[in-house]
């Protein structure tokens, strides 16, 4: 019976993921990346979740005694840190300094890979539990809301970061770095906005939450395109990622 809600869970956090994915490769069909390393990208990111619960649980026993719930901002903030440098730890370790990154649009595509995968375990894990104590509409609001907004800021917050990669991509060494700690500094401080108003929110200021989410990917959807047109090819070897 376990194993079965598992799976149920699992397909329920996977395939909202998946039609991301979909979406968001269909921007990148001048140059498709291998469907091989796609995949690799993928499973890494929801590699990711076994290795921040730990580091997060561990974090809650310093701060608070083991008492994780409800966390204190400090806390809350101390996790979002944890989630997005393994994050981008995991793609530089992975799929960043690969030959097949070779053009700035690369970067995005990545990271917003590693951000999905990470998005469909992290989701199957909060569906489980409703739905392995039998409330079948609370798993499935669950599913719902963390599709249109927990997921979507996973993108945000890992597409933010692969926009700076792809600003700096023919930068100097050092202003690749900038670029970079900047991009992670931004994706962090997103996070932790969504997850500090959402355990606040209401009925009626959730809404807003989301919209904050959602118009922060049209604006990552605007900076995609401008990315597009950076000259994808340089008189130098593509520079390696940091």
């Amino acid at each position: 019976m376990t194993s079965t809600v598992f799976a149920i869970a699992f397909l329920g956090g996977l395939i909202p993921a998946l039609f991301w994915l979909w979406f968001w490769l269909r921007e990148d069909r001048t140059r498709p990346e291998p469907y091989l390393l796609i995949a690799i990208t993928f499973i890494a990111g929801m590699m990711v979740v076994p290795l921040a619960l730990p580091l997060q649980k561990f974090a809650c026993d310093i701060m608070q005694a083991g008492m994780c719930y409800p966390p204190s901002d400090n806390l809350m903030t101390l996790w979002v840190i944890i989630e997005e440098v393994l994050k981008y730890a995991v793609a530089l370790i992975v799929i960043l300094w690969r030959r097949e990154v070779d053009e700035p649009i690369d970067m995005v595509i990545y990271m917003i890979v590693i951000a999905l995968g990470f998005a469909a375990l992290e989701n199957a894990l909060f569906i489980f539990r409703p739905l392995g104590e039998g409330a079948y509409l609370d798993s499935a609001l669950a599913g719902t809301f963390r599709f249109l907004g927990a997921t979507l800021l996973h993108v945000l917050a890992s597409g933010t970061v692969g926009m700076a990669l792809a600003l700096g991509f023919y930068k100097r060494p050092f202003m690749r770095l900038v670029y970079a700690t900047v991009g992670l500094f931004i994706a962090i401080v997103l996070h932790a906005l969504f997850n500090f108003f959402i355990l606040d929110a209401s009925g009626e200021t959730i809404l807003g939450v989301f919209l904050f989410v959602w118009m922060g990917i049209i604006m990552l959807f605007l900076l995609f395109e401008k990315v597009k047109l950076l000259e994808s090819s340089d008189t130098n070897p593509a520079p390696s990622s940091l």
